[in-house]
């Protein structure tokens, strides 16, 4: 699979200049605070904004699968509920829709079409010293020969290629784009790996472990750690992660500490699920200057909270 969710130009927080960044569908992990959920899946989903629904029932009349029913009035009117075990995700509830509640989410591109899109803006590129940034989702677990051809192509071009990953993948799926590819941003949530199973759904060694792999065969890699006050958002937390970066010898000209936000939520509800991190917090603006200075202590000149 190579599904695709989003493609978004003059983008300034996905690696160094002004950007397009792809985001491509379907990912190994659960992270609950994950602020793009529509790209955790990977078969195309349907996101229904049902507040917004007037009711109108022409969903229903179209849907042959029978998966859409009105509810009975109330005082916010009748609204079209959908039996998403019976949805077939073929798109009609989407096309008749009058008021663009629902979106079938995820489409593949082919190659030449996603090329030529990036292309568009290669002048902004290279005024800005930007390029084209592959997230996700994990770009890194989608079909490797296409990640392949993209990313030779897009180098082949003169693009500079950034790879936002979280690390879940083969290795070999690293390997054979490293040469194309002018910087990682590179996530990693926590070093215990109790927490990162419970918060993140799996353990993080092969995350780590292609770390490792990456930076040892000369890989430029931005650390980017999403901060989580519950979950890493503590002084030994963030010692973890630097003694790890240490004791492995992997060098990052640039850190982004992440504060975590819940501007993402809303998104869970269109999915038909539940916000797993409505417990979650983020650090006060204090501490996250503190960890700053820890990083710096360290020997990290460049540490920047957000971005």
């Amino acid at each position: 699979m190579h599904a695709i969710t989003n493609i978004q130009k003059y983008s300034i927080h996905d690696g160094d200049g002004i950007r397009t960044t792809v985001f491509f569908k379907g990912c190994h992990l659960r992270c609950w605070w994950c602020h793009n959920p529509e790209t955790q899946n990977f078969d195309p989903e349907l996101q229904i904004d049902i507040p917004k629904c007037t009711g109108c029932g022409r969903c229903e009349a179209v849907c042959p699968a029978g998966a859409i029913t009105m509810s009975e009035p109330d005082e916010n009117g009748r609204k079209a509920v959908i039996d998403r075990s019976k949805c077939i995700l073929c798109g009609k509830c989407v096309d008749v829709c009058l008021g663009n509640f629902r979106v079938l989410v995820g489409r593949e591109y082919p190659i030449n079409e996603l090329v030529r899109i990036c292309l568009q803006d290669q002048m902004f590129y290279e005024q800005s010293g930007g390029g084209v940034t592959l997230s996700g989702g994990e770009v890194m677990a989608m079909d490797p020969d296409y990640i392949q051809t993209l990313v030779k192509r897009l180098y082949r071009e003169g693009v500079d290629v950034t790879i936002d990953t979280c690390g879940q993948a083969p290795y070999s799926n690293f390997e054979a784009i490293l040469p194309y590819v002018h910087t990682w941003l590179y996530d990693v949530k926590v070093i215990d790996d109790v927490k990162h199973k419970k918060y993140v759904g799996m353990s993080n060694r092969l995350i780590l472990d292609n770390l490792k792999g990456i930076a040892k065969a000369g890989a430029r890699i931005y650390i980017r750690i999403p901060t989580v006050k519950e979950v890493n958002g503590d002084p030994e937390s963030m010692a973890q992660i630097i003694e790890f970066l240490k004791e492995n010898g992997i060098q990052t000209p640039q850190v982004n500490l992440l504060p975590y936000h819940s501007t993402g939520s809303h998104k869970y509800g269109k999915l038909g699920r539940e916000y797993p991190a409505a417990e979650l917090t983020a650090p006060s603006d204090e501490e996250m200057k503190s960890f700053v200075e820890q990083w710096n202590k360290a020997g990290f000149a460049n540490v920047k909270i957000g971005g």
